[in-house]
């Protein structure tokens, strides 16, 4: 492994990448080779914030429902020192909001939703998304045998 994987490729400060990139590695790195790990955690370092942007669009809801909804779709699983600071940054952004409520069952929870702003936020970056894996899947189409 080569030290380059270390290399923030996001906006994150670069401490909290690595740390996240360094978490990632270790939970997945039995079944991942090296480059197929860099590569997935580049891709979540870019596009984590909207996925969890995309995900309280459809509803409010907590870090651990977060993480649980991220893995069904098949990104893998988040940890929450990877999830946690991306849930603060949106929050100091104004993009979400976030409210205590106590649990019916266990202890309080930190419920998370989209404020107008993220709301806007989220239809954006959905087209901006849309455009540029068109244009990746172009690519591939034009490229491949």
């Amino acid at each position: 492994m080569t030290w380059a994987f270390f290399v923030p490729p996001c906006r994150r400060r670069w401490d909290e990448c690595l740390l996240a990139r360094w978490r990632l590695y270790l939970d997945s790195c039995a079944t991942l080779s090296p480059v197929d790990h860099d590569r997935r955690g580049q891709w979540l370092c870019g596009i984590l914030d909207v996925c969890v942007l995309a995900l309280l669009g459809r509803r409010e809801s907590y870090g651990y429902e977060l993480a649980q909804a991220l893995d069904q779709a098949g990104l893998g699983q988040i940890q929450g020192g990877t999830l946690y600071p991306v849930l603060l940054r949106l929050q100091r952004s104004g993009l979400i909001t976030a409210e205590w409520r106590e649990g019916e069952t266990g202890p309080a929870r930190k419920y998370y939703r989209l404020t107008p702003s993220g709301e806007q936020t989220v239809r954006r970056l959905a087209a901006d998304w849309t455009a540029f894996a068109g244009r990746v899947d172009a690519i591939f189409r034009e490229g491949l045998p």
